[in-house]
């Protein structure tokens, strides 16, 4: 759908851009100036170096960065690369992440923290910087490998990590799975018995610990996630190259979304870009399953219509969350919320503009996929939100 924004109905467009969006799935905004390879490096999923020959702003995000992000610094729309990091270093880190976060308009982060912690803002200097509640959302291979690098026995650690997993999330949100990262997603949807637990442990601790990618443990976390009962997320589909795409398509996770359901876990799909629609069908098929296309919009730029568009497709719209996964420079938490208004405008007010809607039906729907449903989901409350008309 290509309707331009002129198009859509005022009411409509307003509403959207007053809603006080929850982003259900974030990380922490840089705490430290960043030179231009380091913003470059930061913009992209690729973990190699940019090419000498190449600037990672001539892409969709770059350029989204340059139309969208510059004005919030001052800076007029289209500048170059070069005038845009002059004024970022200019105004230093902690003023970028102000005036970008606030600029957002997000009125809740649920922030993951299980990556690369030491260079962000935790949740209570991501609530600092941008003014709204920040809640935290737990890694559970991260809470498994502080069990190992503490030291344990095989034995011991399936005991262990249920303990260590209850104490990190006294006061999270919810949980997350990299599983897709450190094995695939086509995983055994049982639960492993007690002995095959201690003895992948065994395996693992002896070799080190470490980096926990062995596919029995790595259920393990899943299914202990499940008995700890907070709303459980997983990754899925675009990521940098630790990740095999084929191995995180949504689909593999039929088996363990149907063994899961009878627990009541809400199972978040993160991302989900390029199986969106995958994703959407899941979503539809199981009462447990919900899902956003998180970061894909952000580096779709000015085509990130068309994923919106697609993520409205099948599932019913109480299975939709909005999510930025946006990680170090504030840029990005900006731009998922910014382009995610825009991509919902467009593509509601196209049904609005068809006469397939009505202008009430999209502010609603866009409220439910914007606020709504991730308070309902994480139990969030109704407390700070403004009017279920945006206003």
């Amino acid at each position: 759908m290509s309707i331009e924004l002129d198009l859509v109905p005022a009411g409509l467009a307003r509403a959207i851009d007053l809603l006080p969006l929850v982003d259900h799935h974030v990380h922490g905004a840089s705490s430290r100036d960043l030179t231009r390879t380091a913003f470059e490096e930061m913009i992209t999923e690729s973990d190699r170096p940019v090419p000498e020959w190449m600037t990672q702003f001539d892409s969709q995000l770059g350029f989204a960065i340059l139309r969208h992000c510059a004005p919030v610094l001052g800076l007029e729309p289209f500048c170059t690369p070069e005038e845009y990091l002059a004024r970022r270093a200019r105004l230093g880190a902690a003023e970028v992440n102000r005036l970008l976060l606030g600029a957002s308009g997000v009125g809740h982060l649920l922030v993951e923290t299980g990556y690369r912690g030491e260079e962000i803002l935790g949740p209570s200097g991501m609530a600092e910087a941008s003014g709204v509640p920040a809640d935290e959302v737990v890694r559970l291979e991260s809470v498994a490998e502080r069990v190992a690098a503490a030291g344990c026995s095989a034995g011991a650690f399936a005991g262990r990590f249920a303990e260590a997993l209850w104490e990190r999330t006294r006061t999270a949100r919810g949980l997350k799975t990299i599983a897709a990262y450190r094995h695939g997603l086509d995983l055994d949807p049982e639960p492993p018995t007690r002995e095959e637990v201690a003895e992948a442990a065994g395996r693992w601790l002896a070799g080190g610990g470490g980096r926990l990618s062995d596919p029995v443990l790595l259920r393990h976390l899943i299914w202990t996630g499940l008995e700890r009962g907070l709303p459980l997320q997983f990754h899925i589909g675009y990521g940098d190259p630790d990740l095999d795409l084929r191995r995180s398509d949504p689909l593999l996770l039929r088996g363990l979304i149907e063994r899961a359901e009878p627990t009541g876990v809400p199972l978040l799909l993160l991302h989900c870009y390029p199986y969106q629609r995958h994703a959407g069908y899941l979503a539809q098929a199981y009462p447990n399953v919900f899902f956003d296309v998180g970061l894909g919009l952000t580096y779709t730029g000015a085509r990130s219509v068309a994923l919106v568009a697609e993520s409205l497709e099948v599932a019913p719209f109480a299975k939709i969350l909005f999510s930025s996964d946006a990680w170090g420079p504030a840029e990005l938490h900006h731009l998922g919320a910014l382009l995610w208004r825009r991509a919902m405008a467009r593509v509601l007010g196209g049904f609005v503009a068809e006469e397939e809607w009505s202008a009430a039906q999209a502010v609603r729907v866009a409220t439910m996929v914007g606020v709504h449903n991730a308070r309902r989901v994480y139990g969030l409350g109704q407390a700070d939100e403004k009017g279920a008309d945006g206003t």
